[in-house]
């Protein structure tokens, strides 16, 4: 299936709903098993929708301004209407970065902790983090997938993903100078115009099946390239979240 873009225009330089999908395509049911679809409500109570991904038995990760009460975390899905082979488990204790900045949007990671573990099998797995020293480099072409909105408003059933190109630094520097190359990843060829969705925020950027990025936001106007948290620049404080995590 092909997304084209449907944007809200956005009154600030940097836009939480990540962008949208152009060029993508469905995925093959249950190729992305460490999927994680999120629904929470905002502060104002409306109900709102984020990606993740499973990274422990009952730990998933997404980005800190996918942060609401009543969280509930649904893995094994493809069509998220069919509740077959689904598992919806309600989130227990998270933990957002604490340097997260909710206006510029860096340290843009949260670890969610869910109420029992998660039952691992054909659909439901983990998905492997990088180590602190490993760094994607531009021209690497990694993967994004969500279930973001679709051209005429609507969210799609079934899981969608699309293939990024990483771009230099500078593409993002250019657009804003709040942009850090240390802590994020400026993904998305401005040329091939794809990106990732409105509700595709906080699903993972795989690349050689390593989850290396958090999708965070785009850009003011929409035209990639997007800025996702970088992961393997937080390991050690993953480690020690999902420690502190674990704790009774």
């Amino acid at each position: 299936m092909f997304l084209l873009l449907v944007f809200l225009v956005a009154v600030l330089p940097v836009n939480t709903e990540g962008g949208e999908i152009i060029w993508g395509t469905e995925s093959k049911p249950h190729s992305r098993p460490y999927m994680a679809y999120i629904k929470f409500y905002d502060s104002e109570l409306v109900r709102k929708k984020c990606g993740g991904f499973l990274v422990g038995e009952d730990i998933v990760m997404t980005a800190a301004h996918c942060y609401g009460s009543g969280t509930n975390v649904t893995l094994g899905a493809h069509n998220i209407q069919d509740r077959k082979n689904t598992q919806v488990i309600r989130v227990r204790k998270y933990k957002r970065h604490e340097d997260f900045n909710s206006e510029t949007l860096v340290n843009d990671i949260m670890i969610l902790k869910l109420v029992h573990k998660a039952q691992l099998n054909s659909v439901v797995k983990t998905i492997a983090l990088p180590k602190a020293h490993d760094w994607v480099k531009p021209g690497q072409v990694c993967t994004v997938a969500g279930w973001g909105t679709l051209p005429n408003c609507t969210s799609p059933n079934t899981l969608q993903e699309v293939n990024l190109e990483v771009q230099s630094s500078q593409k993002c520097f250019d657009r804003s100078k709040s942009y850090n190359d240390s802590i994020q990843l400026c993904v998305g060829n401005p040329n091939e115009r794809k990106a990732t969705s409105n509700g595709d925020s906080g699903g993972p950027l795989v690349c050689n099946g390593v989850a290396h990025g958090i999708v965070s936001y785009h850009f003011c106007p929409w035209t990639p390239p997007r800025v996702f948290t970088r992961i393997s620049s937080f390991i050690p404080w993953i480690q020690k979240t999902m420690k502190l995590l674990k704790q009774p």
